[in-house]
């Protein structure tokens, strides 16, 4: 889910004051933690070879604790606000975090497994809780605000005017011109969601995996080239399905297998297997988990005075609005190639034996990350 971060501050400047150094690395946090220094490859790309699924927690709760200093001298420091002590200040905070958690979430979206689905689950609360504290933070606020409100004075030029811009447009979106009583609100809201978000997530790839489609007959992967036929081969020996093979969904409802296949039952059963992956019920069920996303959504939208959650999100986007912005799809959407491949399928209703425990009928769409927040 939006950045899908979770929560370090945006990187919009790096030009802001040359090329500083980084923001000393955690006193408590060891050295031999991969993350405690600047990775030293081409890019600072993360230390593959060294990290362990267990270094991740320690590196990240180290980092939400230096950013929370940082940000609680720039909050309170003595000296009137200028761009440089505060928001380039607010660009250098967090390196830490920063870079722990951009590793994290591309790790765990991609291979995650019970130890990193257990970091999820526990520093995902406290991700969104360290977010509302400098985004709800008044004395942060107000020395963003001084700056916007003289922006044409200070002698910024054009991308420091933009980076003033997005600091401003963040702060007001994530609840920073509430009352108290709606930030408590807000709080509530954005912890509740981020648990919610994390559950959702962790049951969309469960059910992404056990809906894994296995055939038992080689004849019904016709249309299938070689490669993909052996790659079928292992999947399912990997999974110690010996003399099977395995079409491992894809986090989309069409499958890219359905192009090639040629035999209708099998891609019946393919689609099938794709469109209901957390729709069958019991704990791996995504329905009611989204229905009530939606509603805390609703309720959080409301707080900032929108119609819904939709309009909440459009608000610091390109088009502003629904209705430009659903007119744009329409139009994108004239210009892309058919898939024929989906003439071909029967559709049926779903079976009347799959529960149906809300409304809300599909799970099966992209992660839903936090607002103003890279998801972790």
């Amino acid at each position: 889910m939006n950045d899908p971060s979770s929560l370090a501050l945006r990187r919009n400047s790096r030009h802001l004051s040359g090329r500083w150094s980084a923001v000393a690395t955690a006193a408590t946090l060891p050295a031999s933690n991969p993350f405690a220094a600047e990775s030293t490859l081409p890019y600072h790309a993360p230390r593959f070879d060294l990290i362990k699924d267990t270094d991740y927690q320690p590196a990240l709760e180290q980092g939400m604790a230096e950013q929370a200093e940082e940000m609680d001298r720039i909050a309170n420091s003595s000296e009137p606000a200028t761009f440089e002590n505060t928001i380039a200040a607010m660009e250098r905070s967090g390196r830490l975090l920063d870079r722990t958690l951009e590793t994290f979430s591309g790790v765990y979206s991609a291979n995650t497994n019970p130890v990193l689905d257990k970091v999820q689950e526990v520093v995902g609360p406290k991700l969104s809780a360290h977010q509302d504290s400098i985004f709800l933070n008044p004395k942060l606020f107000a020395r963003v605000q001084y700056l916007h409100a003289r922006k044409a004075t200070l002698g910024l030029n054009a991308e420091q005017k933009q980076v003033l811009d997005v600091y401003y447009q963040n702060f007001v979106q994530a609840g920073a011109q509430l009352s108290d009583g709606d930030k408590a609100k807000l709080r509530d809201l954005n912890t509740r969601l981020s648990k919610l978000e994390t559950i959702f997530q962790q049951k969309l790839l469960a059910g992404t995996k056990a809906s894994a489609l296995i055939v038992s007959d080689k004849a019904k992967l016709a249309g299938l080239d070689d490669a993909a036929i052996t790659a079928a081969l292992t999947a399912a020996k990997e999974r110690k399905l010996d003399g099977k093979w395995l079409l491992p969904l894809q986090n989309t409802t069409q499958q890219p297998a359905l192009e090639s296949l040629t035999d209708r039952e099998t891609r019946q059963a393919l689609f099938e297997q794709s469109w209901t992956r957390v729709e069958k019920g019991g704990d791996g069920d995504t329905r009611d988990t989204i229905a009530t996303i939606a509603q805390l959504r609703a309720q959080k939208a409301a707080l900032f005075g929108y119609k819904n959650y939709a309009a909440y999100v459009l608000a610091d986007q390109m088009l502003k609005r629904r209705k430009p912005s659903t007119a744009l799809l329409r139009r994108s959407s004239r210009l892309l190639p058919r898939n024929r491949s989906v003439k071909r399928l029967t559709f049926r209703p779903p079976s009347p034996k799959a529960a149906r425990p809300s409304s809300l009928s599909r799970g099966t769409g992209p992660t839903m990350p936090g607002r103003c927040a890279r998801p972790v």
